[in-house]
């Protein structure tokens, strides 16, 4: 009778970890909210740098404009705004 139990409870342990762990990445993959698939953004970060311990400049492509972001603990700020035909790519110089 023992070994039974410790039979189903070596077989079981792996598979109810298992579950959990699938359960787990396939929320991470889907996140509530989200369909399944690829979708395009409309917001793409291009680059960041960090200013000082909590703030960073952010380049963000947004519809046919490229925004200059300050970003910091206490919100964010425009600081230039150009539209994307005018920028001229960094391998093209």
């Amino acid at each position: 009778m023992m070994t039974a139990y410790i039979l189903k409870l070596i077989f079981l342990i792996p598979v109810v970890g298992g579950m959990a762990f699938a359960a787990l990445w396939l929320w991470r993959k889907v996140q509530p909210g989200m369909a399944l698939g690829t979708r395009e953004r409309m917001v793409k970060v291009v680059d960041a740098v960090p200013l000082g311990a909590t703030g960073r400049l952010a380049v963000v492509d947004f519809g046919d404009k490229r925004l200059l972001l300050a970003v910091s603990r206490g919100g964010v700020q425009l600081l230039s705004e150009t539209a994307q035909r005018d920028m001229v790519s960094p391998d093209a110089v």
